[in-house]
């Protein structure tokens, strides 16, 4: 067990941690419940942000200034000036292990301008750059060595409470191929796993994945999250099926149209002041259009390929001539599993970075092109210290005797019987989420939600699955995961109830203005108790 790293998701922010780590001289396993390559990262299409001054002025003291802007007095300033510091080296990095980032005509990194930056700043691969990343990173940790163990859905966190601390030491998972459940044993681990926008169900462009299971197992293990009320909508979803068209568009200088042909809003202004323009453009009954036609079909071919394929896949659509129909849907969570500078929780050993994480860098609002630099700066901390830790821990416990736990919980769910369809109530959920607690809020909308929610967790053990099989049964992944999402989705209301103000993402129409009480992040564990830490 010793001087072992487990990192339990191979995205982005998995992949970069798990680097890390090996190259720390931790012996590295990197758990997924799918595979490294169909991360949600590969939805990162705009760019990744750094001050490079590659084709206009910028510098590092704009890229923190725009940061903590975008972030409404909710983000700690050492952790930005980190993050916005350590980006030239980041992308320095990745360029060396191979990423193909586009190039302008004198061979620099290509950069262009994404809504919030006051500079062109984020460093683009066409707009294929998570996507390019993530595959360059996976090529890297195979070469290196560094062990796969793919189709493994997380369960929970194994703690030991012993010397009056809680540490975690290892990881229960339900093997997808086998139907078995299986320990691995760390007193080391890396969460990784993403957010949880599947909470909005078809209101998201994230993948079915991002149900944020490693920030439920992580409050069940003892940790705490921070900011969950704080959920990005992205502006430019495809009308009918919710998939990004990437802020590339408008970075390029594409324009949002209502059904008059006109512009209504700053198409580079932040993403939750142009998502709430829409939404209100919406309730007046307008549809709403985003239009690249004037780029000219050579630029769409050179620089939006995927944004063009998406439009004629999805849509039946040619964006060189023809108006694209979006509508704003849930992107990014801000909020996560909280955690301190080193990547580490209050949970001994177990380490959180990327999307299912709060390093507190985005506050209210992430700024686009800032999830790819957080997941490479902060992918690089976490493997460090997670790599650390598990060289100087002395915890010496076997695992192995809890196995008939993890199985005679699982064996009870299995037992639930299935009177209620919870496919149907996920749908449901999504339905009243992207109503309710979606762009615009009110405590009532909220109250009655949460009701709504506790209502159906009630209902739970009325919702069970209908397949008994044990190998690749899908069924029973889907009810593991719809449960997390209702542990969290009342975690979220509860924080949203109590944060009564508007602030960036967060916006109620029932207290609008901003209130200085709650510049400060709002700290909820496994049971909803709240309080605030500046």
């Amino acid at each position: 067990m010793r001087d072992r790293v487990v990192v339990v998701g191979a995205g982005g922010a998995g992949l970069v941690a798990a680097l890390s780590a090996h190259e720390s001289g931790a012996k590295v396993s990197v758990i997924t419940k799918e595979y490294p390559t169909r991360s949600q990262t590969c939805m990162a299409q705009g760019g990744i942000n750094a001050a490079l001054s590659n084709v206009d002025e910028d510098s590092t003291e704009l890229h923190i200034q725009n940061t903590l802007k975008s972030a409404h007095s909710l983000a700690d300033e050492e952790a930005v000036k980190l993050l916005c510091n350590s980006a030239p080296d980041a992308i320095a990095w990745l360029d060396s292990i191979g990423v193909p980032f586009s190039r302008t005509e004198d061979g620099k990194i290509a950069q262009r301008k994404l809504g919030g930056a006051s500079a062109t700043r984020a460093c683009y691969a066409q707009d294929y750059t998570g996507l390019k990343i993530l595959h360059t990173l996976y090529d890297r940790c195979v070469a290196s060595g560094i062990e796969f163990l793919n189709e493994r859905y997380l369960l929970d966190f194994i703690t030991d409470e012993s010397a009056n601390k809680k540490s975690v030491c290892g990881v229960s998972v339900l093997n997808k191929r086998s139907g078995e459940v299986e320990l691995i044993q760390s007193c080391s681990v890396i969460v990784a796993t993403g957010g949880y926008s599947r909470v909005f169900h078809n209101y998201s462009t994230n993948s079915v994945s991002s149900s944020g299971d490693g920030i439920a197992a992580a409050l069940r293990a003892g940790a705490v999250a921070s900011d969950l009320e704080f959920i990005q909508f992205h502006p430019t979803a495809l009308k009918g099926s919710s998939i990004l068209i990437s802020e590339s568009a408008r970075g390029l200088g594409g324009y949002l149209l209502n059904t008059k042909g006109e512009r209504f809003v700053n198409e580079l202004a932040p993403r939750d002041e142009v998502s709430r323009a829409i939404h209100d453009e919406i309730l007046k009954g307008e549809n709403i259009f985003l239009d690249i036609r004037h780029l000219g079909s050579e630029l769409i071919e050179k620089e939006l390929p995927q944004e063009a394929k998406l439009a004629k896949l999805y849509e039946n659509i040619d964006p060189a001539l023809e108006l694209i129909p979006i509508k704003p849907v849930a992107h990014y969570t801000m909020g996560g599993i909280d955690v301190n500078n080193r990547s580490s929780t209050s949970v001994e050993g177990l380490f959180a970075v990327g999307e299912c994480a709060n390093h507190r860098v985005h506050g209210a609002n992430r700024l686009g092109g800032n999830s790819l630099l957080e997941l490479v700066v902060f992918g690089k901390i976490a493997g460090e210290s997670a790599a650390k830790f598990a060289k100087e821990s002395t915890l010496e416990i076997d695992i192995q005797e809890r196995i008939k736990i993890v199985q005679a919980n699982l064996q009870q769910i299995k037992s639930y019987t299935n009177e209620i369809n919870f496919y149907e109530k996920h749908s449901e959920l999504g339905e009243i989420f992207y109503k309710k607690v979606g762009i615009k809020r009110d405590k009532k909308s909220l109250l009655s939600t949460l009701d709504s929610v506790r209502e159906m967790k009630q209902n739970l053990k009325k919702m069970g699955v209908s397949d008994k099989e044990k190998k690749y049964n899908t069924n029973l992944i889907e009810f593991l995961e719809f449960k997390n999402m209702l542990f969290l989705s009342e975690l979220i209301l509860l924080s949203a109830i109590q944060r009564d103000e508007s602030r960036g993402a967060h916006f109620r129409v029932d207290a609008q203005e901003s209130v200085k009480a709650f510049e400060a992040h709002t700290i909820i564990d496994r049971d909803g108790v709240i309080s605030y830490e500046n």
